[in-house]
């Protein structure tokens, strides 16, 4: 479905996705890393649970949201890939809190 646009021989980072290291072209926003590499679930949908995904892809609908290197809501259409970056899927649950030990 997605695919990249960057030329042949360009740079690749190495980061990890829910515990499964993969590569990715450098230069791409996170959301389009993980589109391209077959996993575009950013988050769960706090009700329902539900899959979600980036909407606009430019920081508008916040759909995106995910923990990167531990930081919760984090948009993934606006960050740009590093080398040995954690990415995980959001859960936020109704009930979730973050606690003072956390901030």
């Amino acid at each position: 479905m997605f695919r990249s646009l960057r030329p042949d021989g360009a740079d690749d980072v190495t980061l990890t996705l829910n515990g499964q290291q993969i590569t990715v072209p450098a230069g791409q926003s996170v959301w389009s890393a993980i589109a391209l590499a077959g996993q575009p679930i950013t988050r769960r949908a706090a009700l329902s649970g539900a899959p979600r995904s980036a909407y606009c892809a430019m920081g508008v609908c916040f759909e995106c949201m995910m923990e990167i290197n531990g930081v919760p809501n984090q948009q993934a259409c606006l960050r740009q890939v590093e080398p040995g970056m954690t990415i995980n899927t959001q859960t936020i649950l109704e009930d979730s809190r973050i606690t003072d030990a956390e901030l």
